[in-house]
C-alpha cells in the first residue's frame, strides 16, 4: 500500500504553527497535568472498564502521569515519549524509551507485544497519524485494544492544523478516520466519557478499536 493511498489527508492538514524540532520544544520537563481532576477520574474509570487486569500496556506519547487507576493490577506499563525526566517521574511506568514519533513512526517494539496501547491527550501532535496507528496495530497482541483519549486543551503551536480548526465532534470523526485508514482494526467506537460535567470542567472523549483475534 502506498503512502498516498494509506493517508488521504493533504500534507497541509498536518502542518503546525511551530515546525521547529519537537525535541527542543519538549526538552524542558513540564510536570503538570493537562486535564482537570474529574477528567482524570474519567480516564481511570475508562482504563478499569476496558483494559483487563494484568495487561501489558504501552503509554504512547507518555509524560509524568499515566492516570492508571489505583488498585487495578497490571503486568507492565511501558512509556514512549519525548522527555526523559517526565517519564522517569511517572510512578506507573516500569520502563520507558525516548522516541520522537514525528521523526520515526516505527515503534521500537516487537510484533504482538502489548495487550493495550493508550494515547492520552496527545494525539493532536502526531504529524503522520495513519502511519503511527498502523504500527500500533503491529505491536498489539491479537484482541489488543488501542485507546485514543483527548480533551479540548493543547499546546496550540504544536498541534496539527486540522485539529486546531475542528470542533469536538469532528475530532472524534478525525481520530476514527485514522483507525480506518490504518486498516486492520475492528469494533471501532467513540464516546464522551463525562457528558454530565459542569460548565467549567474539561470534556473527555475516547475513540478506540481492537486488533482482531487470530483466526
Amino acid at each position: 500500500m502506498t503512502e498516498e493511498s494509506s493517508s488521504p489527508f493533504p500534507q497541509f492538514d498536518f502542518m503546525r504553527h511551530d515546525e521547529s524540532d519537537d525535541g527542543l520544544f519538549y526538552q524542558e520537563p513540564r510536570l503538570v497535568v493537562h486535564i482537570d481532576d474529574q477528567a482524570i477520574a474519567a480516564v481511570g474509570e475508562l482504563f478499569r472498564e476496558v483494559i483487563s487486569p494484568n495487561s501489558v500496556i504501552l503509554d504512547l506519547m507518555s509524560s509524568w502521569r499515566a492516570h492508571w487507576p489505583a488498585g487495578h493490577a497490571k503486568s507492565r506499563m511501558s512509556g514512549l515519549g519525548l522527555n526523559d525526566v517526565e517519564m522517569r517521574e511517572n510512578p506507573d511506568l516500569d520502563d520507558y524509551v525516548v522516541h520522537d514519533l514525528n521523526k520515526d513512526s516505527h515503534l521500537p517494539y516487537d510484533d504482538n507485544t502489548f495487550d493495550a496501547v493508550v494515547i492520552t491527550v496527545s494525539v493532536q501532535y502526531i504529524v503522520k497519524p495513519v502511519e503511527v496507528f498502523r504500527d500500533v496495530h503491529r505491536i498489539l497482541k491479537p484482541n489488543g485494544i488501542f485507546l485514543v483519549i483527548f480533551s479540548n486543551r493543547m499546546f496550540f503551536t504544536k498541534a496539527v492544523r486540522i485539529w486546531t480548526v475542528s470542533n469536538d465532534e469532528y475530532k472524534m470523526d478525525l481520530v476514527a478516520s485514522y483507525f480506518y485508514h490504518a486498516g486492520g482494526y475492528e469494533d471501532l467506537s467513540g464516546m464522551c466519557r463525562n457528558p454530565n460535567r459542569g460548565d467549567f470542567e474539561d470534556p473527555l472523549y475516547v475513540v478506540m478499536a481492537r486488533k482482531p483475534s487470530q483466526g
